[in-house]
């Protein structure tokens, strides 16, 4: 027995489709249909960068340039920090000079190995001459090699005052101004690159277990629109605080319009159940009451109270007032030449 406010609507909406039954042309139908349901949660996620990180100084000396500041698109390779560098010039300039005594003392080493050793040949000097030339050979080596050592390490060091891009990107903090003197290990500024972007979400202990099972899941934008996710990686602890597993998705196609610290929302399955759906223009709204035209043997509509639950997409589900097989008008409002009302939000269970 409905109540008497609903009586009232019921009765209303016959009387506004009284005509449809007189129509001469075959109402425009659809079969109900059991599929199986997705029940979905939706949860926060947060975009962030792959690639996200600080640059330190790696040797000490005052900054001299800063070519980029906060928020500026920096490319690879780019300088973007400058430091005085007259000591390590002069350290470079060095230990070239002692490789260039080495190498010198190496050519004369090599000379007189040779020499004693044709001599010795010839037996005109003793063994011990030829290994004395010798040990002078293999200590004028060594001391080239070390020579050669230092300029490397002095050109690195050198190398060190010219701070670059390692990758292109957006600096997002700096950490030093024009003047300051640097120690190594010290942080100078910090960037991220918007080329690869992620996709990390929160996952209840509950839906965890299924979630890693299924492995399927839904990101969208706040517009409605949606995003390709790529590989799917599960932390294997929970959060101490929130008891929470992190999920973590890659982006295959980020595009300009995301950057990091964006909320989006992340659909994902936690069960399945089989449900009654019907299109969505074939119901009809009267508000509290929902109804549809369900046709008989002689294709005459007859109007059904029905009880709705979550929309998918242009369906909605069915949850009392029909069976799977019935035959319902496709569109009923286009019937009675009445206008469509509102759609209605999408819900999720």
């Amino acid at each position: 027995m409905l109540p008497p406010r609903m009586r009232i609507l019921f009765t209303v909406l016959l009387l506004a489709l009284a005509g449809i039954s007189r129509a001469a042309d075959p109402v425009p139908s659809v079969v109900v249909e059991r599929r199986t349901l997705d029940e979905r949660i939706q949860l926060d996620g947060v975009i962030e960068a792959v690639q996200q990180s600080t640059v330190s100084a790696q040797t000490s000396g005052r900054v001299t340039a800063l070519p980029y500041d906060v928020d500026d698109s920096v490319p690879a390779g780019a300088l973007i920090v400058q430091l005085e560098d007259t000591e390590q010039q002069a350290r470079l300039k060095q230990a070239e000079a002692a490789l260039a005594e080495a190498q010198a003392g190496l050519a004369d080493a090599r000379q007189q190995f040779s020499r004693s050793q044709s001599l010795h040949e010839r037996r005109l000097v003793a063994d011990q001459a030829l290994d004395q030339a010798r040990n002078l050979l293999n200590a004028a080596d060594a001391r080239y090699s070390k020579a050669s050592a230092a300029v490397t390490e002095a050109r690195q060091q050198l190398e060190y005052t010219r701070v670059t891009a390692p990758y292109g990107g957006i600096l997002t903090q700096r950490h030093v101004e024009l003047g300051e003197t640097v120690t190594p290990g010290q942080p100078l500024l910090s960037g991220l690159s918007l080329e690869q972007l992620r996709v990390v979400v929160d996952l209840p202990q509950q839906y965890a277990a299924i979630i890693r099972d299924e492995r399927q899941a839904q990101v969208s934008l706040s517009d409605g629109s949606t995003l390709k996710t790529g590989q799917m990686t599960f932390y294997p602890y929970a959060d101490p605080n929130s008891h929470s597993f992190r999920l973590r998705m890659t982006l295959d196609e980020p595009g300009a319009r995301l950057f990091p610290g964006m909320l989006v929302k992340v659909s994902l399955p936690v069960a399945q159940r089989d449900a009654l759906w019907v299109p969505a223009s074939s119901l009809l709204y009267r508000s509290e009451l929902r109804a549809v035209l369900v046709l008989d043997d002689q294709e005459q509509p007859r109007l059904r109270q029905v009880r709705v639950g979550t929309r998918h997409g242009d369906h909605v589900e069915i949850l009392a007032g029909l069976e799977a097989g019935e035959r319902i008008a496709a569109n009923p409002l286009q019937l009675s030449g009445q206008p469509e009302p509102a759609p209605v939000r999408e819900s999720q269970p």
